[in-house]
């Protein structure tokens, strides 16, 4: 679930609040994914959500989060649930997309600065079941475009163990 194109210095480099109402309206609810940076950079765990942190660190705690050791082990904890939320950072999000069905994107109408991308993707692989457009206005500074994409033909990879 790719919120954003570019990073920079671990935050995002604009503040769009329509953005972070479709971020939580997608996310309530699910069990998230994300890496210890993307973990710090929010500062604490996400409320309505399952919180998954991704992490070499063994020694790695948090309230309100649980450690996982590999993508593997993330999707074994929420087997059953209909989806989990991948919500960054890089390194996460180049190991989930391979094994992805469903993506929700946000493209964010500008161009900044970043030292962080997601990942490139063939959209040919993918197929628009949603989209809808925010203009920007006195609160985004930005205009954006919310996307749900799915896999097409092709089956995502297993989790690597």
């Amino acid at each position: 679930m790719p919120r954003t194109a570019n990073r920079a210095g671990n935050r995002l480099p604009w503040h769009l609040p329509a953005d972070l109402r479709h971020f939580k309206a997608v996310t309530l609810g699910k069990p998230l994914l994300m890496g210890r940076k993307t973990y710090e950079s929010i500062g604490k765990a996400l409320p309505g959500r399952r919180n998954l942190v991704l992490t070499r660190d063994a020694a790695f705690a948090a309230p309100g989060v649980e450690r996982v050791a590999s993508v593997a082990d993330a999707i074994a904890l929420v087997r059953g649930q209909p989806e989990l939320a991948v919500i960054g950072g890089a390194e996460v999000y180049r190991l989930c997309l391979p094994l992805a069905q469903r993506m929700y994107f946000t493209r964010v109408h500008a161009s900044c600065a970043g030292d962080t991308r997601f990942p490139d993707f063939d959209w040919s692989q993918w197929r628009c079941v949603s989209r809808s457009t925010h203009p920007a206005d006195e609160r985004n500074a930005h205009a954006m475009t919310f996307f749900e994409l799915e896999r097409t033909g092709m089956q995502a990879a297993a989790p690597a163990r």
